[in-house]
């Protein structure tokens, strides 16, 4: 794969939902960085319908596509067919590995924003994206994993720490807090099916070079405290595992200890407790009145669609890192984070800040790619790649950041 030289090239995005949506948006105001994009999905309808929102934001026409985006031979066809320089997937965590498949056929780099999962396992790693390293190397393309707010951003946050705020990092914390108001008495932020089963599991962190477990956020003894967030004040924050901490332990030297806390409502915790109990978060088949159902896969089809809870959103998000370490001899504490305002994002393209914080991210990651500032072959996770350019755009796309000094305190 050859890179281009005049800073602009063809973009082909694969998921139209809510991050689709807000990837496409900020591509077309992109016009400096990409040429072309195509927009694809299994439903055209929805491909269709963003394309028609952008050209009377902005005036330009997209491209737009059906695909199967686990089907391998559908997704080369695809491909081949509009000759992109960058595939940015941000369809289903499941379809990662087609996706990836379908880039080696045909010699095109790859992104996405979240690792792969096994629709019949609720486990999260990088193992099998991962050994896919020899074989772009081999095709002389790039994949790079996990590029949204988190994993993306907070891998991000810590490479610029480690570049220009530490000699060495000991302790991270990356903080995730929601505080904002859909409406609904009770719906997820992105994919329901994907979002139960991440928040189910068990959940572990990394310390002194092993994995540490703990109880899920559903059961009593699971592990949480009440952090003061920047603009939205005290909230409890549960322990959870999130993808970002296997890459992280692997490439940020002098690291001890890094965890990953959630903020949580009781209202949520209740629902989700209730469900559980009821069968209604299984991931297997059940025989229901002679077809094969899954649970959890007809409870998403009952709860809100994420991509339009965006209408009456208020409050704000607020994720970022909470670094620890040495520079000079002395210990210090810095915290760098994001505040990003549920209903200014659904004011400028049509989504709330889930999906804002993490489209936003996958679109510069593609334009870094596409520029060659992010360039090589084989497989990357973002924080082993130069931060600076990506954080100055965050601040230029909508997603400002602040570094300060930490005061507070963390669990031990």
């Amino acid at each position: 794969m050859l890179w281009r030289g005049n800073n602009i090239g063809k973009v082909l995005i694969i998921g139209a939902g809510g991050v689709g949506r807000v990837a496409a948006h900020k591509c077309a105001q992109a016009n400096d960085a990409f040429s072309e994009i195509v927009l694809a999905s299994r439903t055209l309808s929805k491909c269709e319908q963003i394309a028609n929102e952008i050209e009377g934001r902005t005036g330009r026409r997209i491209k737009t596509a059906r695909v199967d985006a686990g089907n391998v031979k559908d997704l080369v066809l695809l491909i081949k067919e509009h000759d992109p320089d960058l595939v940015l997937n941000v369809a289903l965590p499941y379809q990662d590995l087609a996706i990836m498949d379908a880039c080696l056929k045909t010699g095109v780099n790859y992104l996405d924003t979240a690792n792969y999962e096994s629709p019949e396992l609720a486990h999260f790693e990088y193992k099998q994206q991962w050994a896919y390293n020899e074989r772009f190397k081999q095709k002389g393309i790039m994949a790079v994993l996990g590029c949204g707010f988190d994993p993306g951003v907070s891998n991000v946050f810590s490479a610029y720490a480690q570049k220009h705020l530490f000699d060495e990092i000991n302790y991270i914390d990356i903080l995730d807090c929601n505080a904002g108001s859909h409406g609904y008495d009770f719906a997820t932020n992105f994919n329901p099916e994907i979002n139960i089963r991440e928040v189910t599991q068990a959940v572990r962190h990394w310390s002194n070079g092993k994995w540490v477990e703990t109880p899920p956020i559903l059961d009593p003894r699971s592990v949480h405290f009440s952090f003061d967030y920047p603009m939205v004040g005290k909230r409890e924050s549960y322990l959870l595992y999130h993808e970002e901490l296997e890459s992280l332990a692997m490439n940020i030297k002098g690291l001890k200890r890094i965890r990953f806390w959630m903020t949580f409502s009781e209202n949520y915790l209740t629902h989700l407790r209730v469900l559980q109990h009821v069968g209604m978060t299984r991931i297997d088949e059940v025989d229901y009145e002679g077809k094969k159902v899954v649970p959890l896969r007809f409870l998403k089809a009952l709860l809100p669609d994420p991509a339009k809870i965006g209408t009456n959103y208020t409050g704000k998000t607020v994720i970022g890192n909470v670094f620890t370490g040495m520079k000079s001899g002395q210990k210090k504490s810095v915290y760098i984070y994001n505040v990003c305002d549920h209903a200014e994002s659904f004011k400028e393209v049509g989504a709330q800040a889930i999906s804002y914080t993490t489209g936003v991210p996958a679109m510069i990651g593609a334009m870094l790619m596409l520029n060659g500032t992010w360039k090589g072959s084989g497989v990357f996770n973002v924080e082993q790649l130069d931060p600076d350019k990506f954080m100055n755009a965050l601040n230029r796309y909508g997603l400002p950041w602040q570094a300060v000094d930490f005061k507070g305190k963390l669990p031990e």
